[in-house]
């Protein structure tokens, strides 16, 4: 049997699309744990980013970090939080966040020290404050290179947040959990599409949310 014919089998069955362990109960549960960890890694790398990428300081130390966070197993990451904090969402949104944080906090950065100095130095030639040149200079030029890396985050959420199911949690990993412990394979291949299918989705959802965000002028000069 082939993998296609495996994905035909899973969304034909019709137990599937209902009840607590249905697709669009998976889907919606899915959605809901990459949202939050992608709010809390905006939260933390968004602010870092903007303001050292604006003053021009602390580049060495944010790509450390970054390349520190990288390094880390997500899994054991996970094995660890759980061990330590118990099974919960905590220990999911941990590994979840750190493994989102580094691209939106380096390419903030980077979008910001890419600015062309010389409106920067106009703005401030004019008496704008250090916040409004961050703000209504810097950023809007910043935009498209900012929405890359939140896309870049996003989709890394949406592939890993499978690891909720590890911990008893929901989610579409619980398709590839509980089909590799019952040796079901039709469930295997296909909650693997549609995690595949989500991340399409967000990588699409991004480039219309860009396409509005970022004005017509910055996106011709990109």
């Amino acid at each position: 049997m082939n993998v296609l014919h495996f994905v035909s089998a899973f969304f034909s069955d019709s137990a599937h699309w209902h009840g607590y362990d249905g697709i669009p109960t998976r889907v919606w549960e899915h959605v809901q744990y990459s949202l939050e960890a992608l709010a809390f890694a905006a939260a933390i790398g968004l602010p870092v980013g903007l303001v050292t990428g604006h003053y021009g300081r602390g580049g060495n130390v944010l790509s450390l970090v970054a390349t520190a966070a990288r390094a880390l197993p997500t899994f054991g990451l996970l094995v660890v939080t759980t061990i330590v904090l118990g099974f919960g969402m905590l220990p999911v949104m941990i590994p979840l966040v750190i493994l989102a944080v580094p691209p939106i906090l380096v390419t903030t950065y980077e979008a910001v020290r890419s600015v062309d100095p010389s409106p920067v130095d106009a703005a401030r030639g004019m008496g704008m404050r250090e916040s409004d040149v961050l703000l209504r200079v810097e950023l809007p030029v910043a935009l498209p290179l900012i929405f890359g890396g939140l896309r870049s985050a996003a989709i890394q959420i949406v592939s890993t947040a499978t690891i909720a199911a590890y911990v008893s949690l929901g989610g579409l990993g619980r398709y590839i959990v509980d089909g590799l412990y019952q040796h079901d394979y039709e469930k295997v291949v296909g909650g693997a599409a549609l995690v595949a299918g989500l991340a399409l989705v967000t990588l699409g959802l991004f480039w219309a949310a860009a396409r509005a965000a970022v004005s017509p002028g910055v996106r011709r000069g990109n």
